[in-house]
């Protein structure tokens, strides 16, 4: 993420795509042990990179663009069990969220070319 502040702070490009949220990670795991629960590690993480993003994005003509995965919460049993890594501050910050999923495949005879999708803003 200092990566994508440097280049939004340079100018040098219109549109930034980081894919994926849920791939970001950070220093303290990396360098931990296999199996350390580091809880909020990743949501604590974004919400320091997009305070200080958010900042340079304003002052900039860049569009930054954050692809995220769901996942499942485990034991739901009211509301939807879906969530997106990386805590709320990405939700807090954005200005749009689109929410795109497949709901079939685009197909020329037997080959699937395509996906077909609904998106929903």
């Amino acid at each position: 993420l200092e990566i994508t502040d440097t280049l939004v702070r340079s100018g040098a490009v219109d549109v930034l795509v980081v894919d994926s949220v849920a791939a970001l990670t950070p220093r303290a795991e990396i360098e931990g042990e296999m199996g350390d629960s580091l809880p909020g590690l990743q949501a604590r993480l974004m919400s320091q990179a997009l305070r200080k993003l958010t900042a340079s994005i304003s002052k900039s003509n860049t569009m930054v663009i954050f692809i995220n995965q769901i996942r499942m919460k485990i034991g739901v049993m009211f509301g939807s069990p879906e969530t997106t890594t990386g805590g709320n501050a990405l939700k807090f910050y954005a200005s749009v969220r689109l929410d795109i999923r497949r709901i079939g495949a685009v197909k020329e005879r037997e080959e699937v070319i395509g996906n077909q999708t609904r998106v929903k803003v």
